[in-house]
């Protein structure tokens, strides 16, 4: 399952719409709760990031992604 994080680089200071970034992470979770959850210790673990969201994406919003923006799974 793939999810997208928006989160800030800098968690010391508070977040703004300007700043954020997103990344892609593919999961291997039966749920996305448990991918929400995964995700979160993962980026806790090895990063400095301010989490602000994460949500799972369908098929329909991977194609989207990748034909519109930047799509590239990030590996932590």
């Amino acid at each position: 399952m793939i999810f997208k994080v928006f989160y800030q680089k800098d968690n010391t200071r508070s977040p703004r719409r300007e700043t954020t970034e997103a990344l892609y992470l593919d999961l291997d979770v039966a749920t996305k709760e448990e991918g929400v959850i995964l995700a979160r210790e993962l980026l806790a673990k090895n990063t400095a990031y301010h989490v602000e969201f994460i949500d799972s994406l369908s098929d329909e919003s991977v194609e989207y992604e990748k034909e519109t923006g930047v799509f590239e799974i990030t590996s932590l």
